[in-house]
């Protein structure tokens, strides 16, 4: 017990160390951050720039592509500015931010900018809950899901970014590498204790305020004043109101499930349908007027995001993969599942879906707003091939009245089917 104290004690030390060093100083963060941290981009190596570049070379390589796709939009939801994560793990909380900022315009609460720091900040204090609860046996980590986004939003509200940015400077760029060092190396310490006291929560918290800075407990907006639950009352938020679907053969459709996957940290469950009523829902969504947060695999050679293309071809090692539509792979629900179990299909990047387009070969593609910048010949958005998603989907997040109207609309569909009498042969 006294060794355990002493360990506690010397890393407590070096948190008040650290939060004495000037903000400017560097300690190597690229090298820190992990590659499989969800939606992160580190700064690239030399061996690691062709698969994962940063957003400076991502930015370098889409001005020297030149794309020869050309898309038609067929449909297109109300989407706000194209932001970036810079360097964090938190795509989700980008992608989610931006759904639900969308799901405002739809439901004509008008257009504004959601901080997606403020529901970082809440769920690293929930993971370290969690993490310290387990004793050390949870994931604590940067990245989360959709649903995590939504359920806290739901229990402590939402706040402007102009009231709340998690950046002690606004110019500089988002960057948890060395707080989530230094976050993990308390939590593990504080872990090992047979017995606690109230105050770890609190100095945990003070880990947070110190690079993340203080979270508002009121503040103005467009000249009136809020707490962060009353501004989401106003907006009418109500987390209850959104569905998390996805589709994978080893539980049965038709049930819910805890989705299997690192990030999934608050075991959120997810409605298990097949493959074919997924993306029913998700072209029913769109063309609905309601967008779809997305999560899925962007590690296939097929991804580009500079290029503002995702393909799944039959031939990825084709030289004119991103210049010219190509035949792609048929996608069943099988081939979904050996992705998954193998590992080959993994949850390291959320997004947000605003439209359906064509290419000049008639192949349809839905368009996805990253959070990485407007980089690319389509400035921070990218076509994503039918076959693409329907491989790499791991789950979606959509509007509940999405899908009863979808189920509604097929059962009306089925019922005129059945009513319409058979044709009498000699009539």
């Amino acid at each position: 017990m006294q060794n355990a104290f002493k360990n506690i004690i010397l890393k407590l030390s070096l948190l008040v160390a650290l939060t004495l060093i000037p903000m400017g100083t560097t300690f190597g963060q690229e090298d820190v951050v992990a590659k499989t941290a969800d939606g992160v981009l580190p700064k690239a190596t030399e061996t690691d720039k062709e698969s994962k570049p940063a957003v400076e070379d991502k930015q370098e390589e889409a001005e020297k592509a030149v794309p020869k796709y050309e898309f038609t939009v067929e449909y297109s939801i109300p989407y706000t500015n194209v932001k970036s994560q810079d360097s964090t793990g938190t795509c989700w909380s980008f992608a989610t931010a931006s759904f639900i900022e969308s799901e405002l315009i739809r439901q004509e609460k008008g257009q504004h900018d959601l901080s997606e720091m403020f529901i970082v900040k809440n769920i690293y204090k929930d993971k370290a809950q969690n993490y310290v609860l387990r004793q050390g046996k949870a994931n604590f980590s940067q990245g989360a899901l959709a649903h995590d986004f939504i359920n806290s939003a739901h229990q402590f509200g939402l706040v402007p970014e102009e009231n709340y940015s998690g950046r002690e400077d606004n110019s500089k760029r988002h960057d948890h590498a060395e707080m989530e060092v230094v976050m993990k190396g308390f939590l593990e310490a504080v872990a090992t204790q047979k017995k606690l006291s109230p105050k770890w929560k609190i100095a945990s918290d003070k880990i947070l305020d110190t690079y993340l800075g203080d979270s508002p407990t009121r503040f103005t907006y467009r000249d009136r004043s809020y707490s962060p639950k009353e501004f989401s009352e106003s907006l009418g938020f109500n987390g209850k109101d959104y569905q998390s679907l996805t589709s994978f053969t080893h539980h049965p459709f038709g049930e819910s499930f805890v989705l299997e996957i690192p990030d999934n940290y608050s075991n959120g469950s997810f409605q298990n349908v097949p493959i074919d009523e997924l993306m029913e829902t998700i072209d029913f969504a769109i063309e609905n007027g309601f967008s779809v947060a997305w999560d899925g695999d962007v590690s296939e050679k097929g991804f580009s995001a500079a290029r503002g293309i995702a393909v799944l071809p039959t031939n990825a090692n084709r030289r004119d993969l991103f210049t010219t539509p190509g035949e792609e792979q048929t996608v069943t629900q099988e081939m979904r599942q050996d992705a998954f179990t193998s590992l080959a299909t993994t949850d390291d990047h959320l997004m947000h879906l605003v439209g359906i387009s064509r290419d000049t070969e008639g192949n349809k593609y839905y368009v996805v707003k990253n959070s990485w910048g407007e980089i690319g010949k389509h400035k921070g958005f990218i076509h994503l091939s039918e076959a693409f998603v329907r491989l790499k989907t791991v789950a979606v997040i959509v509007h509940k009245d999405a899908v009863a109207a979808m189920k509604a609309a097929k059962e009306t569909s089925e019922d005129v089917k059945t009513s319409v009498p058979e044709a009498v042969p000699g009539n």
